[in-house]
């Protein structure tokens, strides 16, 4: 999705980062066998907490095997899958193509027009395999997509008629609405089985979901703004001046301390101590990049499609 859903490498035991790559390459080879070399540009850090999430939840029997990849030629490395994986490379292909179809009907962007067409057939076997997860990505990302089409700036959260003291709480709104349209759809894809563990495993994608958005944005304000581009959270920053940051921090924290509640309730043991890297530490990496400045590549032109 974002790559924000991520580990803190520094935090982290020699085996368990060795199990997260494993994961990671399980989750590569999996996109690979189930839709051939493009399905591996739409690998994600997103996809691989998803499939360990549901593999320690329900911890299915797992195929394992050392091998070298076409990226890494000459080094051996582990995989690890199961049936989880492959419900991972599906969720990965079903955003991928719903994020492009959108991006091309709203700005005309040619690359996500030939992505949609490159994935049209694989979104239709998911489509038909998964409903109510497609159902829920269809309606909340065209919710989202209304929502930026109207703007931000000053107009978003109009000043006639609003007191200045209910200014502040109308801009916190409309942030948590838009956030929750992603955390709504990432919450289904989190749940794979109505059962006993659906509620919380949807709200903990929920609030993951809501995290991962307001990083994005957080992520792309400064780029936004330059060239006029909606943002959620310019409101925010336009009324708060110097103490946007540390209201921004606040909301973040609140957010992923409810997604972290909803996780604890779950009975999960394996990869209990990797999750809690990436839900207490990991997700957390980049917003500190962001706050110190720090610039990476994570978002370069094309990426999001693939492409690079």
């Amino acid at each position: 999705m974002f790559g924000y859903v991520t580990v803190n490498r520094p935090e982290m035991k020699v085996k368990e980062l060795e199990r997260y790559r494993s994961y990671y390459c399980g989750l590569c080879h999996s996109l690979h066998e189930r839709f051939g070399r493009r399905g591996q540009l739409f690998l994600s850090y997103d996809g691989v907490f998803l499939t360990i999430l549901l593999t320690g939840l329900y911890e299915p029997e797992e195929a394992g095997r050392v091998t070298r990849c076409i990226v890494h030629p000459m080094i051996r490395h582990r995989e690890r899958s199961n049936r989880y994986t492959a419900y991972a490379a599906d969720m990965s292909i079903l955003l991928a193509y719903r994020k492009a179809l959108d991006d091309w009907r709203d700005e005309k962007k040619q690359s996500a027009r030939v992505c949609a067409l490159w994935l049209h057939g694989d979104y239709c076997r998911i489509r038909a395999d998964y409903p109510r997860q497609e159902r829920a990505l269809a309606k909340n990302i065209s919710a989202l997509r209304r929502m930026e089409r109207m703007g931000s700036g000053p107009d978003a959260v109009p000043s006639g008629g609003v007191r200045e003291a209910d200014r502040l709480p109308a801009v916190l709104a409309r942030i948590d609405q838009a956030a929750g349209y992603t955390g709504r759809f990432f919450g289904e894809m989190c749940v794979v089985h109505r059962d006993h563990w659906a509620r919380d495993l949807r709200r903990t994608g929920f609030y993951l979901g809501k995290f991962i958005y307001l990083m994005d944005a957080y992520d792309d304000l400064e780029e936004d703004e330059k060239r006029g581009s909606f943002n959620v959270l310019s409101e925010l920053r336009s009324l708060e001046g110097e103490r946007f940051e540390e209201i921004l921090k606040e909301i973040l924290m609140d957010t992923a301390a409810c997604c972290c509640r909803s996780f604890e309730r779950l009975p999960i043991i394996n990869n209990v101590e990797l999750l809690r890297n990436i839900l207490y530490s990991g997700i957390w990496v980049r917003f500190h990049q962001i706050r110190s400045g720090e610039k990476t590549d994570r978002k370069r032109p094309g990426r999001q499609y693939g492409f690079l």
